[in-house]
């Protein structure tokens, strides 16, 4: 069973992407767009404060009628962050993100942040994962 830090291993390129707390919605979404993501971790300092996503400008600040220029992160982020460690396994975090309806996850280990882990990166390995079994199933089989 693959777990998270072999997971964050793996992955290309390697780190997260933050921004401050006093950031703006705007800067957030430019930064969201240079590096193709659909989320961002939320940092002040070196503590993880929040996560904003593009379901948070949605919600938050378009159907609200707020604009991104004025408006900062920390305003509307969602502070209340569901996280793994570097412990947990792969069908562990597809769990945690079915069952809360999130496609990102921070990794922490020791209160420091390690990483994300995105919907797209467990589905990845979970088809992986089945693509080995299946692999050895079949020559097992053959021999």
């Amino acid at each position: 069973m693959l777990t998270v830090r072999q997971l964050l291993q793996q992955k290309q390129p390697a780190g997260f992407v933050s921004v401050p707390l006093e950031a703006t919605v705007f800067q957030t979404l430019q930064i969201m767009a240079e590096h193709n993501i659909g989320a961002v971790l939320v940092m002040n300092g070196e503590s993880l404060c929040g996560i904003f996503s593009e379901r948070d400008y949605a919600r938050r600040v378009v159907l609200q009628g707020k604009t991104s220029a004025s408006t900062l992160v920390g305003e509307i982020m969602t502070n209340k962050v569901c996280y793994v460690g570097p412990e947990h396994t792969v069908d562990q975090c597809m769990a945690l993100m079915s069952d809360k309806n999130i496609r990102h996850l921070p990794v922490l280990e020791h209160g420091a942040v390690m990483g994300v882990v995105s919907m797209r990166d467990v589905v990845r390995a979970t088809l992986d994962e089945q693509a080995q079994t299946i692999e050895q199933l079949v020559s097992y089989i053959q021999q």
